[in-house]
């Protein structure tokens, strides 16, 4: 294999250090997990792991540069670290490509994973490759489809026909997280709504605890990803409220935030797309049944944002029906309109237009009444107002006194939402929101016409996908109309060659064209019998995959229990934002339901998160569409793989996004070569007494023993390159200067040096640690332990200021008072200079560190 000749090496030949080390880990499997018999405290540090798309890019440099760090310095601390690598293999892309290129999925997906296997080698990340797994072999997912049957036995997984996202290219469906502005996450198509009968993740059941233990990891996770999945789990707290429907004898559930409006309510509006909706028009006139499907053929093609979206016109159509309000026997018409989901409560909601801007907005375009039923110019503090009653202990109506009807939604148009007091609502009138939230649920529960409920933003999580390249769903469907688990025994259930398939997309699942495959017998009867014909969502794969880390070869089980309860839950975690509400969302219910089964006993999967930003050029990010990609393997041709990480380690913060442009690989191999000189240029020996060399450069070398490991654990990685660099450089002048290469502090720093740049730098820091003498892997070393004596600061520099500019700075003793502090600022030559004959009518002194001087 070729290389670009690296420049900037300083006389080393970078490549062949790195071939040497590469070939050196492989061999000696350095960084493997120690097992039982290891008594060291365990660290789990786990980056998410990659899709095999293709060759790796920068985003997997930085992601993988960043676990890698953690990993070598939990090491350095005298941790059993384990640090595993896998793939995600299974997808929609893989299928794609092998479709576009006349190919297998397998054949595709496992080249790649070849060809990313060598990048990560080549980038000297400390896997333990010992474990390395792939989710699209059999061994792996025989685990999924154990799980999936394990939640069917606990009615965690289950089938129903309902509306779902349906991408439009991929023809195939999508859960409502895969949905990002209309559009297929993966390949951007647009969605549509479309009924179909699938399998579902009961997520649901979880909603509250999934909500509540984020509590469990404020100050580990970023506060930004933990906001992100509050909101998308959405509790929110009401009343679900019966309503009857004229001919009809079943009620109606509708949940509500507000029941205390319930007087305010002067219509009622169903989701098009529900099943109520079709129920009441297939009673219906044939003029309402042909103006409904005329109007729901339109709503299909409509994503959720779309039709949840505030600044549309509102749309609908009525049903000629009406619904029965409990609190005061008003009939409400029954309209069927795009803003209201199938799937939010109850498909079904109470319109109170006046303090809802969304009902407003329908009412006004519809003429329907308006009734103020919360006066917002009312005080919500203090003495509750008189509301005078009549002779039998009833509020009279107070109506509306002139400023309310000043900020009346039917000659304003904008819906009173803030707080106040009730009116033209019965025994409510005169109490404040949260009080007439209580007593109406109270008047509910006793007319036996409602009760208190909670809701949720969550859908149950859509599994089932209509295409080839994943794991088969392990049910039987029977000739009776049953479905039934594939026997145990028979599991896994392998996907059948992809030869004379067609996989193209066509709104079927491949499978079903497996004449020989889709065909069973039913486990029960022996009777001729259908395996089911799609494959789980690729979230599945990776919902649990840290705990198949633990055993990857284990055929008897999914994981070892004892050694999940040893190892879990990860400590460390990294990976993009993206995955905030997605992946991490479905690991944190799949560890819920495991530990609810007894496997596990944990109920968080990672401790402690670790989000990257984006590496992009030129302010945009990197695509292949764009032209504007930075290819992994050429810099690593080009510059060496320890420029690579040390540019990006330098970088700049681990959250933020590092500009390629700003990245200077030049520089950091130009700072390699200066350390590597360093280690070259040391003549004493490995048992020369440190104590004895050069106290300053001492100071240097142990203040960054002393900060590195706190710098790392807050991941400012970029602080502790920058101290390595400081450190390089007063090695250096050490070196050109007194005793030279021979002192024994030269010593010192240089190996502290190859030290901490093995975090970021392995194979440069190997061979520093060989020139210094030594036998075995720095990587291994552990961490030195700064000697306190020398982290006492003897001088200071204390810094001059005129007029808020800096003048001068002095080296002064630390423990300097400010008299003399003073003495020395206005006596010094430079700032006698810059006052040039001005008088000082101000000074503060903080010593050591500051003088500030203004003048006149």
């Amino acid at each position: 294999m070729s290389h670009t000749p690296f420049p900037e090496s300083g006389g080393f030949d970078t490549q062949a250090i790195q071939d040497k080390w590469q070939e050196r880990w492989e061999k000696a499997d350095p960084f493997r997990a120690g097992g039982s018999e290891d008594t060291r405290p365990r660290k789990y540090v786990l980056a998410m792991f990659p899709y095999p798309s293709g060759d790796l890019h920068m985003g997997h440099a930085e992601n993988y540069l960043y676990s890698d760090i953690v990993a070598r310095a939990w090491r350095h601390r005298g941790y059993n670290v384990l640090n595993p690598i896998g793939w995600d293999s299974f997808g929609l892309p893989a299928e794609n490509a092998a479709i576009k290129r006349g190919a297998e999925p397998r054949e595709w997906t496992y080249v790649n994973i070849e060809q990313q296997k060598q990048g990560f080698r080549s980038y000297g990340v400390s896997f333990d490759w010992s474990r390395e797994l792939h989710t699209s072999d059999p061994e792996y997912y025989h685990w999924n489809q154990w799980l999936f049957q394990r939640m069917h036995e606990r009615d965690l997984a289950y089938r129903k026909e309902s509306p779902v996202n349906w991408c439009t290219n991929d023809q195939t469906v999508l859960a409502n997280e895969q949905v990002v502005d209309g559009r297929c996450e993966r390949c951007g198509a647009e969605v549509i709504k479309k009924k179909l009968t699938q399998w579902y993740f009961k997520i649901t059941k979880y909603a509250d605890r999934l909500l509540d233990d984020l509590n469990q990891l404020e100050g580990f996770w970023p506060h930004k990803v933990l906001q992100m999945q509050r909101n998308w789990i959405g509790r929110s707290i009401g009343a679900d409220i019966d309503f009857r429907i004229e001919g009809r004898d079943e009620a109606v559930t509708v949940f509500s935030t507000r029941p205390d409006t319930l007087h305010g309510a002067t219509f009622f509006v169903l989701a098009p797309d529900g099943d109520l909706a079709a129920e009441l028009v297939a009673e219906a006139t044939p003029e309402v049944q042909e103006r409904f499907q005329t109007y729901l053929a339109g709503v299909s093609r409509q994503t959720e944002i779309e039709r949840q979206s505030t600044d549309r016109p509102k749309t609908g159509v009525f049903l000629e029906r009406y619904a029965i309000n409990p609190v005061n026997g008003e009939r409400l018409p029954i309209w069927a309109a795009d803003y209201v989901l199938a799937d939010y409560g109850h498909g079904a909601v109470m319109a109170v237009p006046a303090h809802d801007q969304r009902d407003l907005d329908f009412a006004r375009a519809f003429d329907l009444p308006i009734r103020v039923v919360v006066d917002t110019t009312a005080p919500i503090t203090g003495a509750i107002p008189v509301i005078e009653l009549d002779d039998e202990g009833v509020p009279i109506d107070p109506g509306m006194d002139d400023s309310i009807d000043e900020l009346n939604p039917a000659k304003t148009g904008l819906a009173l939402v803030g707080e106040g007091r009730m009116i033209n609502s019965g025994a409510l009138d005169g109490l404040s929101k949260r009080n007439a939230i209580a007593r109406s649920i109270e008047q509910l529960e006793a007319a036996g016409t409602g009760r208190a409920a909670k809701t949720y933003r969550l859908r149950d999580w859509l599994i089932s996908r209509q295409r080839f390249w994943g794991t088969p769903i392990p049910m039987i469907h029977t000739a009776d109309g049953r479905i039934v688990p594939v026997p145990h025994e028979q599991l896994p259930l392998q996907l059948p060659d992809a030869a004379g398939l067609d996989l193209t997309p066509k709104g079927t699942s491949p499978l079903g064209g497996a004449t020989e495959w889709i065909q069973t017998t039913d486990p029960d009867t022996g009777e001729p019998a259908l395996r089911d014909p799609d494959t789980m969502d690729t979230f599945v794969d990776s919902s649990w995959y840290f705990l198949r880390f633990l055993a990857p070869n284990d055929a008897t089980q999914a994981f070892p229990s004892a050694e999940a309860n040893k190892w879990a839950p990860v400590d460390s975690y990294v990976g993009g934002v993206e995955h905030a509400i997605l992946h991490l969302l479905y690991a944190r219910f799949i560890t819920k339901v495991l530990f609810d089964m007894g496997y596990i006993e944990f109920t968080e999967p990672f401790s402690s998160l670790i989000n990257q930003g984006m590496v992009i050029l030129g302010g945009s990010k990197m695509s292949k569409s764009k032209g504007n990609l930075v290819l992994f393997k050429d810099e690593i041709d080009a510059h060496g793989a320890d420029a690579l990480r040390v540019a990006l380690g330098f970088a700049g913060p681990v959250e933020d996004d590092k500009d390629w442009n700003d990245v200077s690989t030049t520089g950091a191999q130009k700072f390699l070569a200066r350390a590597l000189r360093v280690a070259q240029d040391v003549t004493s020996e490995p048992s020369v007494v440190w104590a004895e060399g050069d106290q300053a450069l001492r100071r240097v070398t142990h203040r960054l023993l002393a900060d590195a490991p706190a710098l790392i654990d807050q991941t400012k990685f970029n602080v502790v390159v920058a101290r390595l660099m400081e450190l390089v450089n007063a090695t250096r002048k050490t070196i050109d200067s007194g005793a030279g290469a021979a002192d024994p502090a030269v010593r010192e720093a240089a190996e502290a040096t190859a030290m901490v740049l093995d975090l970021f730098a392995p194979h440069t820091a190997e061979e520093m640690w060989e020139m210094l003498g030594y036998t075995g892997f720095v990587g291994l070393v552990p961490w030195r332990v700064a000697d306190p004596m020398l982290l006492v600061e003897d001088t200071a520099k204390a810094i001059i200021q005129i007029d808020g500019k800096v003048r001068a700075t002095l080296d002064v003793s630390a423990k300097i008072d400010a008299a003399t502090l003073e003495d020395l600022a206005r006596t010094d030559d430079r700032v006698l200079k810059a006052l040039a004959g001005r008088e000082i009518t101000r000074a503060v002194v903080r010593p050591p560190k500051v003088v500030s001087f203004s003048t006149k």
